[in-house]
This record gives C-alpha cells, structure tokens and sequence, in this order.
C-alpha cells in the first residue's frame, strides 16, 4: 500500500514538473569595491577621544595613497571635522591636508573654493589663515583659466593682506604675485602707508606697498611676488627700481638677495632708460647704475647675497666697457676720473710755465671740491668687484666669480685680455673645485686670447696637480691656446714630458694635447724641429727607440705641425718615414696623413683619392641617400635579387662608416637597419614554409636563431644611437613586431601543446596594441605594412583561436611589404674606449683567493645617453662566471659636450687557481624598452614619501659597449 501510494505521487509530481518546468535561478553577481577611504577617515576622526589622537589619525592618513574617485568625499569628511574642531593643531593639518588632496592628478578643485573661502571669515587662529591660504594658492594655481575664481582668489588676499601675523601677509603676496594681473584694477580693502582705503590700484603698486613691511620675511616675499610676475611674463614698472635699490641696503639678507635679483631683471627690461645720479647733476644708463650696485654687493656680508651678486653680473652683457672693465682695478676713481699721477701733474705745471711758490695759501688746491663719499657715478665697490669677488674666503663666491668673468669675457674680447691675468692666479686656488672651474672658464674664452710666457708658465705649473680631473682639464685647454712664441712651445713641450715621466696613465690625454698644439702653430715648431729630432747637418744620430711615450710624443707634435708647414717633412731623416708609417697605421687618430716628398701615403692612397676633398661629408652623404633609394625600390621581401641588392648595400654602408666619421651613425644605422630585413627575408624563404615541420629542422633552427638576432639588432638600433625622431624609433619597433610575429610562427611549427602558445598568442596581442598606442601619430606613414594589415583584423585577431592567429600572421608576415626608412639630420652612435687597463701586459694581477683585488678603470664614453644609469661593468672569467658592477655616479666625469670619462675601480675576487689566467672587462649598456612607457606610481598629493629611495627601473637586457680587454690575474691559495 505504501509503495503504490509512493508510486502516484512521484507520477502526479511529474506530470506537474512536464507542464510547469523549473524556472532558473538568476545568479546573482558580485561586485568588488575598495573600502571607502572617506568612511575609513570618518571612523577614525570619530574614535578620537582628543586633539593628539585626531592628529595622529590624519598624519596616518597621510602616507597612504587615495585615489581620484574617493578624493571629493574624504574632502568633505575633513571639511565636516574642521568646523566641528577647536584644537587649532588639528584645523591646521586639515587645512594642508585639504591642498594636498586638491593636487590629486583627475580631481577638479574648483568645487573646494567656497568652502575654503568661507572658513577663512571664521577663523582666529594666524597659523590656520596662512594654511588655508596656501590651501588657495594651491587652488588657484591649478585654475589659471577660470577668471572668476582668480579674481575672487586676489579679493580674498586683498582682504587679508593687513593681517598683523607675517604668515598670512607672506601667503596674500605669493596670491597675489601667481595670479595677479596688470590689466585689472584691485580694489583694497586695507590701508597701507601713503594710500586711502578702497582706492582701485594695479597690482605692483599694492606688492610694493610692502617692500617696506617691517618683517623681513614679508619684504622678502613682496619682492619674490614681483619677481614672480615677471617670470610670468608680465613687465615690471621701471618705477619700482628706486625702491630695489634701497632693499639692497636692508639688515636682513634674504632682503638683499632678492633685491640683487630685482635690480637684475629691471637692468634687463629698461637697459637704455637713463637715470639720476643721486647728489649730482648727471645722469647714467640704468644698466650701468645697476651694475654698480650689484658690484658693490660682492662686497656684502652674507656669502649667499656675494654668490647672488656674482652669478648676476656674469649676465648683464649690455653695460658699458669702462664700467666693466673698472671691476678689475682697484684703484678708486673718483667721479668715474682717473686720478693723476704726480708726474702727470708736474708735467702739467711745468707745461704751463707756473709752479707753485707755497707763499700763497692752498695756491695749488684744486678749482672745485668735490665730495667724493656723496658723488660717484660708479659706488666704490664696483672698483675691483672681481678682485674682490677671486680673493673671497668662500670658494662658493670664487667660483660664481670665475663663472661670471667667463660670461663677460666671451662677449667683449677686450676684456678676455684684461682677466686673463686674474683667472691665471685661480689656477693656484686651495681648493680644487676653483682650479677646475678656472681652466674650464679659460679653456671657453681661449679663442679671444693669447697666452704670455709667464701666464704660460704659471699655467703649466697645475700639471704637477696631484688630481687627474685637473691634469686632463689642463690638457684639454692647451689643446685650444694659442701661444706667442717658439719658447712657449719648447716650454709647454718641456713640463708636457715632465708629467708624463712622474703620470705614465696621462699618456694618451698628453699625446692628444700635442697633436692639437702642433696643428695650432706650425710656424712656431718648425724652427724647433732640428733641435726635437735630433737632426745633424754632417752625421747620422742614433734611431730613437719606438717605445719611448716621449719620443711618441715628440713625433705627434711634429708630424701634426708638418700637415699644413711641408717645409718640415724635406727636415725628416730616414727612420722618421718608417716612424711616420708605423703611427700612421698604430695611432691613426693622432697622426695625420702627410704629403711626403717621394714617398707613398701609408694608406697608399693620395689625398684626392682617399676622399678627404673638401666637399667630401656633401658627397658621402649624397651617396647614403641615394644607397637608401636604391633599397627603397624593393616593393616585397620576396623580390628577385632583393637578397644581393641589400648585401651590396650593407656592404658600402658599413664602408661610407669607416670612411666618414662624421657619417658614422647614419651609416651603422641604415646598415644595421638593412640587416635585420635581410635576416627576416631569409628566414621567411619559400623552401622553409612548404616542407614538413620533420623535414626542416635544421631550416627552423636557422629562422630561430635569426630571429634572436633580429631582436637583438633592434635593441642596439633603439637604444645605441642617438637623435632619433619618434618615427624611426617606430620604424624599429615595427621590425621586433615582425620578429616577435616569426617567432610565435615558429614556437607552433616546433613545439607541442596549447597552454604555452596561448600565452604567447596573448603576450603578441599586447605588444600589438602598445605599437598602436605608442605610434597613433606615425601610424599613416606604415602604409601596406606588416602592423597596419594586423591592425586592420585585431577584432578577429582578439576573438580567434591560437592556430588561427598562427595562420594569419604567417600569411601577412610573407605579404608585407619593405617598409623605407628615412633618417633624421644626425645620428650618433654610443661608443666607449677602454684606456685603463690596456691588456697589453703580461705580468699578472697576483691577490690571495678569497680576498679582492682592485682594479683600475679609465674609460671615454661618446654619445651615451644618462651614463650614470645605464652604464655598466662586466668581468668575465675563465671558468664562465661573469659578474656586472654599477659604477658610482661620482664615477663619471664630463669634459666635453657629447664626451664622458668614466674612471672607477673594480674589485676582483676569485678561489685560488694553479697558474695565471685571463679575464675579460667590458663595458655594458643596460636598457629597459618599458622603461618610457612607465609612469610615477607616486600620488602627487602625497608629499610624506618624497624623501624615500625611488625603485629603479629593472634592467631588461645589456649591449655591449666597448671592445674586451683581457687582464692576466693570478689567485693564489691563503697561506697556512
């Protein structure tokens, strides 16, 4: 019974779930949010049991980051808990906490205004004012456009610019010099001295109402709001100038300096304007009277307002000569009129025929008395400014002194010839930061000047300078002096020699300084030559011996002298032509190529055939361009004779690099450029593609590793050369999108399973969309090209199966086009030399294992990008280990544009070995291809992480930068 009843009641159950099936349960969908940062500071501000612990709960707010869309709510959280605040600690930190969040990059301040403004009328307390009011300054720096609310900003510190607390005045005048205009009238609310309340005034004239504040620190910020002004392009009114120049005489020196900055930029705007000698009748350009006062301010006794002064006069280029050059005497001149010697009066009286008897009172005193502390056209400080300003105790005023004597004397070539004298005796300084900075001033204006024999033997004194940075700064200069006679040049030869015996690393930097002094005066080496060569009219002298630095040295300077004074070469003994030919072909960079009488060039070329015409860089670069539009005809990469066409052209290209230095990069780059298209054009042969993937593997290995090359190129094509435009560096990015393509190819052919292809397919896609975010504007120059076909199938890309996106590339890879590459006005390749060590001996580096060794690095660096970053050191050894070290960027020195030495040291350390091996150092350029793609993470309101370390940027892969030099090391076993 119970079993039939069961049996109707699951048939009657059945009937009903056939006619009224189960309908299905939507799911419901979650959806994760962050916690709320406003609810979180709520709670916190609401668990405060007292001021300390609000404080404590907002300065833990602020090192945490908050993001664009919770920022309007926390600010509303802080605003709420402000009024409700009486602790003004906790008012004042809301309030800078308010203009950190305004700063948030997204977040519109505009909506924060009223109520920013609207605390301002209630609040008591001076400190929160000033905070708020910064909170303001925030604002209205980031609202420049919106007129309304910078004209309610200038009202609101207009208002409160009579505040008694100095604070709240400093901030009203950084308001008012941000965002104040010329062209609209201020109504101010407040009375200052010498005006009415309410009158409508231009904004300089309500800022230099307080030029006279009584806190310094408000004169200060008056002066600064002005000059504030000017950088923000609107011109100062020439009337404020009698006020800067009365500041210059303040108590306080934060006044004085920027008063000197004041006085400057007005010399600068009204140079010509003449004006008013004080207790006097005549009259002075504005350029000159305040280049005195800023002269007479080297003399100030704050050491910042000296440096202030110096660095100023170094750009006011406009003032007259007498008034420049009066700052290299001493002697006073009264009323701007030298003082007569007493010879010169003497000669006056004796030419007039009348002496003075003494039998009359002051018969010979002068017609008319002059005050010379009231009348000065020139204040006496500006005689001998720059004497002053190179004899100062501070080598921070020495140094802005050699700076500021640079500047004026590459403009006025008279006055280089003045200070030549001055900036000589710098070379003695104590500190060597001014002896550098003296021979790099004289090493810029040594076009305009000639070298005495006494300035030249003060000169060459520095080469006994312990410091290499000096010695090398010294070489460098002589490389570009000019010298007056032949003494000077047997002298400089002398003391040259002398630092090579006591400095043998100097060599090459000595060696490169006599080419250039022998190129320089060849008139004055050639009566010299007999007496340096050791030429004898009757007998034969002893050949010298070619490993001798000196005699190297010797020979430069002669053969460079002898390039353009062929009276030398007839001078030359037998062994000298032998010599001439080995330097020729062993030091080419320092030898020149002679006309020898008789004689083959070492080359075996001539002049004229060599190519060294003088139209000869218009001609290799006419032959680059017309290299390129020979390839630039190649429609497919499966042309006919497309393979030899491009070998021919990398061949001439990378011979045009050799040729002409000054071609180099263009050439190594359209060569290397055509290297990768050769290797893709091979790997993507017909032969390699109909075969079976069993019977090509030898086919597929040759396409890998072509590939891997590929890749490899186009790393050095982007981050080896130098002035590319954004287009090139696409045109790169474009041939690694092929190879990565190929290469994703290839993975499918030769490898088994989905899973690793899948994230292949995936990490391809990614790179193709960064291609089209990066390059949107260069997109319509890849006409027909690999990246614009896959472009146009992305929706299908996206949504197909890995086999499939296989498929389509590899078809689009074969039916791509040449994409033509046209070069920029100049490309520099990044190179380095090794000088230190030079590999060349045999004796070996012997250190106990377990222990280090340090080893001397001296390196020039051409053309490389933030060396400091990039620039690495890699020690191979024999058993395989290969260690990289990251220079110190102490390590790095500039002594020309475009030229860097890197000088280190490298520690070596390794077990003990049974006999002496060689290791190999190299230079390195680290690289990071996402490294420009990277944005700060740091929010900008958050200014509590500033003073943390920054995360340096990971290291994707290394080029190498120089050739290996190979070091004999010997680690020998600890001793028992």
């Amino acid at each position: 019974m119970a079993a039939h009843l069961k049996k109707r009641v699951y048939e009657e159950f059945s009937k009903v779930v056939q006619q009224h099936p189960l309908e299905e349960v939507p799911a419901k969908k979650l959806r994760l949010t962050k916690p709320s940062k406003s609810a979180a500071l709520h709670i916190d501000l609401c668990k405060a049991s007292n001021p300390t612990d609000a404080l404590q709960y907002l300065l833990q707010f602020a090192r945490k980051p908050v993001e664009v869309e919770s920022v309007e709510g926390v600010v509303r959280i802080l605003l709420e808990h402000y009024y409700k605040e009486t602790d003004n600690s906790v008012r004042l930190k809301i309030a800078s906490l308010l203009g950190l969040l305004t700063k948030t990059q997204g977040f519109s301040p505009d909506c924060v205004v009223d109520d920013v403004t609207n605390t301002l009328n209630n609040e008591k307390s001076h400190q929160v004012l000033a905070q708020l009011l910064d909170t303001l300054l925030v604002i209205g720096s980031q609202l420049l456009d919106s007129v309304s609310i910078t004209q309610r900003l200038i009202e609101v510190a207009c208002k409160h610019l009579s505040d008694t607390y100095f604070g709240v005045r400093n901030k009203c005048l950084q308001l008012l010099g941000c965002l104040g205009t010329i062209d609209k009238p201020l109504t101010k609310d407040s009375e200052a001295p010498g005006t009415s309340a309410g009158a409508l005034r231009d904004v300089q004239s309500v800022i230099s109402d307080y030029f006279a504040d009584q806190d310094p620190r408000v004169r200060t910020a008056a002066i600064k709001a002005m000059l504030q002004l000017h950088e923000r392009g609107m011109k100062l009114q020439q009337t404020i100038y009698n006020q800067a120049c009365r500041l210059l005489t303040d108590d306080y020196e934060q006044v004085r300096s920027a008063a000197v900055q004041m006085v400057w930029v007005l010399s600068q705007l009204y140079p010509e304007s003449i004006v008013p000698i004080p207790s006097s009748n005549e009259e002075i350009r504005l350029v000159d009277d305040s280049f005195g006062k800023i002269s007479h301010m080297i003399s100030d006794g704050s050491w910042v307002v000296r440096v202030q002064a110096a660095k100023r006069l170094g750009s006011m280029l406009q003032v007259s000569p007498h008034f420049l050059e009066q700052t290299l005497d001493k002697k006073l001149m009264s009323d701007l009129r030298r003082k007569r010697t007493a010879h010169e009066r003497a000669k006056e009286l004796y030419a007039s025929g009348e002496f003075s008897s003494g039998r009359r009172w002051a018969d010979d005193a002068p017609k008319e008395r002059v005050d010379t502390s009231g009348v000065n056209l020139i204040d006496s400080g500006a005689c001998g400014a720059f004497v002053h300003g190179l004899e100062d105790e501070m080598y921070e005023v020495r140094i802005a002194a050699v700076e500021a004597l640079c500047s004026l004397a590459q403009s006025s070539p008279s006055f280089a010839e003045k200070c030549l004298d001055f900036l000589v005796d710098m070379f003695n300084d104590e500190i060597e930061e001014v002896r550098l900075q003296s021979i790099h001033v004289l090493r810029q204006i040594s076009r305009n000047i000639t070298l005495r024999e006494d300035q030249l033997d003060t000169v060459l004194a520095v080469l006994e300078d312990s410091s290499r940075d000096i010695r090398e700064a010294l070489h460098e200069l002589l490389c570009y002096t000019n010298v007056s006679t032949k003494e000077c040049i047997q002298l400089a030869l002398l003391e040259l020699l002398k630092n090579l015996t006591k400095y043998p690393t100097d060599r090459n930097s000595v060696w490169k300084c006599l080419k250039f002094l022998g190129s320089r005066h060849p008139t004055l080496v050639l009566p010299i030559v007999p007496e340096l060569m050791s030429l004898h009219p009757y007998f034969d002298t002893p050949e010298p011996d070619m490993d001798d630095p000196a005699y190297i040295a010797v020979l430069v300077l002669v053969f460079n002298a002898a390039q353009s004074c062929p009276t030398i070469t007839a001078l030359f003994s037998d062994h000298t032509f032998r010599h001439y030919a080995y330097l020729r072909d062993s030091l080419s960079h320092l030898v020149p190529q002679l006309r020898l009488p008789g004689r083959k060039l070492s080359s075996g070329l001539s002049c004229e055939a060599s190519g060294f015409g003088s139209g000869s860089v218009e001609s290799a670069h006419l032959f680059l361009q017309e290299s390129l539009a020979r390839v630039n005809t190649l429609h497919s990469l499966e042309s006919p004779g497309a393979q030899d066409l491009l070998e021919f052209t990398i061949r001439d290209l990378q011979r045009l690099g050799e040729l002409e230095t000054e071609l180099a990069g263009s050439a190594d780059f359209c060569a290397t450029y055509l290297r990768c298209q050769l290797l893709l054009m091979k790997a993507l042969q017909e032969k390699l593609w109909n075969m079976a993937v069993p019977l090509c593997l030898k086919q597929n290995a040759m396409a890998s590793a072509a590939v891997k090359q590929i890749l490899e190129e186009t790393y050095k094509l982007e981050f080896l050369y130098s002035g590319l435009e954004t287009r090139q560096v696409a045109t790169v990015h474009h041939v690694r999108l092929q190879a990565k393509a190929l290469q994703l190819v290839l993975a499918a052919r030769t490898k088994r399973g989905v899973e690793p292809l899948i994230s292949a397919s995936e990490k391809f896609l990614q790179d193709l969309g960064s291609f089209q975010r990066l390059f949107m504007t260069e997109l319509p120059h890849f006409q027909d090209s690999f990246v614009e076909k896959l472009l146009e199938l992305m929706p299908r890309l996206v949504a197909c199966k890995p086999m499939d996106l296989v498929k389509i590339l590899q078809t689009t890879l074969r039916q791509s086009g040449f994409l033509h590459l046209k070069l920029p006005e100049q490309i520099h390749r990044a190179s380095a030399t090794i000088i230190e060590p030079t590999g060349e001996s045999d004796n070996p580096l012997r250190f106990t294992s377990g222990l280090v060794v340090a080893l001397d690095i001296d390196a020039t660096l051409e053309h490389v990008q933030d060396p400091q970053t990039t620039v690495k050191v890699q020690v191979l050894y024999p058993d395989g280990q290969a260690h990289i070290i990251h220079p110190k960027p102490a390590d790095f020195r500039i002594p020309g544009p475009g030229r860097v030495r890197l000088i280190t040291q490298v520690y070596l350390s390794h077990s003990a070995w049974t006999e002496p091996c060689q290791i190999e150092v190299r230079l390195l350029l680290a690289y990071s291809s996402s490294a420009t793609k990277l944005t700060s993470s740091k929010p900008t309101w958050n200014e509590g992480t500033e003073g943390f370390p920054q995360v340096e940027t990971s290291i994707e892969g290394t080029i190498p930068l120089s050739k290996p030099v190979k070091v004999f090391i010997m680690p020998k076993p600890a001793r028992r």
